[in-house]
């Protein structure tokens, strides 16, 4: 059988910034905005997480004139959930948009979350405008049936106020996002090395470089050096570095990034725009495509 679309399941990072958007001369080649994801695999689509990145990725998806899509949180803090009220596709009564939360605590919803951020004074927009949108609940930790068909695998994370981590097993390839999250928890470190064993494509956390650390434990976020650490021991392909600190330079991401090659030549940096395409667990797109300029 001849391959094609169909077999492929690819990533596009619109969003690589934790905690703040970060625009100016200095964050360029790799990026200002905050988390989003967007996922292919075959012919479904997703998107994880609406930080500030979810603008432009809203606007992508619909020039490709989907008519149905499914949104996965990771948590509710800011950097994740910016952009959701410039998210034009919640806005289209053409399309039907799921809104999925995994890591909200008993008694609260996300809803209300959502309803908090999207009210007088803080945004004069309220979530009765987002047209043909629905919140969905999950349990973290359990799989997914999306609105699309495809069945997502979840985990939970270590990280202020909950958060959940997600993979997705497609044709033979795989990815896992794994953000936010601190290691140290010797339960939860042990469940996120084998959510992500074998996988061929791992987002990780990694705000903090080694030296920074120690001022920081506690925060919920992790070190370039544990992700490459839980790659090995994991048998994880490609480590994607995340989740980059506001104040971290496009030079500073290019010193981490030839420094972690040289520890594991498969390893990168995230970018804004980088795509990521896999095929029976082999990547086919051209890397040095991947770190061209944002567009």
């Amino acid at each position: 059988m001849a391959e094609t679309e169909e077999d492929t399941l690819s990533l596009t990072i619109w969003g690589v910034r934790g905690s703040i958007p970060a625009p100016g001369r200095a964050t360029v080649r790799y990026g200002g905005e905050t988390t989003c994801f967007e996922v292919r695999a075959g012919p479904h689509t997703l998107v994880i997480d609406c930080g500030s990145g979810a603008r432009a990725c809203g606007r992508a998806l619909a020039r490709r004139g989907i008519d149905q899509l499914d949104i996965l949180f990771t948590h509710t803090h800011m950097d994740h959930i910016c952009g959701l009220p410039f998210f034009c596709l919640a806005y289209d009564p053409t399309v039907e948009v799921n809104l999925w939360g995994g890591h909200l605590p008993e008694g609260s919803t996300f809803e209300e979350i959502v309803e908090r951020m999207m009210s007088p004074p803080i945004f004069p927009v309220a979530t009765s405008a987002l047209n043909n949108t629905y919140f969905r609940r999950f349990h973290g930790g359990d799989p997914i049936t999306l609105g699309c068909g495809l069945t997502v695998s979840s985990t939970r994370l270590n990280h202020p106020g909950n958060c959940c981590g997600y993979r997705i097993d497609w044709r033979g390839s795989s990815i896992a996002i794994i953000t936010d999250h601190e290691h140290g928890n010797p339960k939860m470190d042990a469940a996120v090395a084998a959510f992500v064993a074998g996988v061929d494509v791992m987002i990780y956390d990694a705000m903090y470089l080694d030296t920074e650390y120690p001022r920081f434990v506690g925060w919920g976020h992790s070190t370039p050096t544990h992700a490459l650490a839980l790659a090995a021991k994991a048998g994880v392909t490609m480590p994607v570095i995340f989740h980059h600190d506001p104040d971290r330079t496009d030079d500073a991401l290019d010193a981490l990034r030839a420094d972690l090659v040289r520890q594991m030549p498969t390893a990168e940096v995230a970018r804004e725009r980088m795509t990521i395409t896999l095929r029976n667990g082999e990547r086919i797109d051209a890397p040095e495509a991947a770190f061209a300029a944002p567009a």
